[in-house]
């Protein structure tokens, strides 16, 4: 049952006036534009349109609150990086998500959205350079896994975490895909630690008894099993021919 899939939209906010009160904790997501951020909260929380999938990277202004539980909640963040975005929406982008990340008491972490084709960018590497000092969490969701072999997989997140090693615990990174459905337990285990939420794990089937010496699980059908099988014995034909 995925951990997330409760989260219902909240609010919009242009203003970092309008921020939500009497919030425990949130965790946002951040990223380059066309990413496969809001994919990855649409898998996270298994809705297919809770976070907006636009074909128009950049086009996403505000932060956008979706509620997990009371006073727990996800916030997707404007996507950064795209070149054609008009001056002033970047640099109200940047206006407002910079001063969110430096000074949001809730916030526990971010996580951070990278293409696995094409992680590390300089914006990306720029933000972690700009939010670690902040001294909150960072998890890196190597998104489009399914893009990669197997072998590129590897590859790719060997060297990302060797990339953010220096940071300690206080960083970490995982391949995700949103069409294969994979990385959602590790993504889960993550973000549920930083917001305190427990997953919700379906209990363990009863473990099968061993029988005993000679004992049959099913002495009834056993018995009939056996008496069917003495029936066809005596019923079967002798191996020599007819005598004359």
């Amino acid at each position: 049952m995925p951990l997330f899939q409760n989260a219902s939209f909240f609010t919009t906010i242009a203003d970092l006036r309008d921020l939500p009160r009497d919030v425990d904790c949130e965790v946002a997501f951040a990223g380059r534009s066309n990413a496969g951020k809001s994919s990855a909260i649409n898998t996270l929380a298994n809705h297919t349109r809770l976070a907006f999938v636009s074909k128009t990277p950049g086009r996403t202004q505000h932060l956008n609150y979706f509620q997990l539980a009371t006073g727990k909640f996800l916030v997707d963040l404007p996507g950064y990086g795209y070149a054609k975005a008009p001056e002033e929406v970047r640099t109200a982008w940047e206006g407002l998500i910079a001063p969110y990340l430096e000074g949001r008491q809730a916030l526990k972490g971010i996580v951070l959205i990278m293409d696995s084709r094409h992680p590390l960018t300089e914006l990306d590497v720029q933000l972690i350079e700009w939010f670690a000092p902040t001294g909150k969490l960072i998890h890196i969701l190597l998104t489009k896994a399914d893009k990669l072999t197997k072998q590129q997989q590897t590859k790719t997140l060997r060297e990302v975490r060797e990339a953010v090693s220096a940071l300690g615990e206080q960083c970490s990174a995982q391949l995700f895909s949103s069409l294969k459905k994979t990385g959602i337990e590790v993504a889960e285990a993550v973000l549920g630690k930083w917001l305190g939420i427990e997953a919700k794990v379906p209990p363990a089937p009863a473990a099968k008894r061993i029988l005993g010496p000679g004992e049959k699980r099913n002495p009834e059908l056993a018995a009939r099993l056996a008496a069917r099988k003495a029936e066809k014995k005596k019923k079967a034909p002798g191996k020599g021919g007819a005598g004359g």
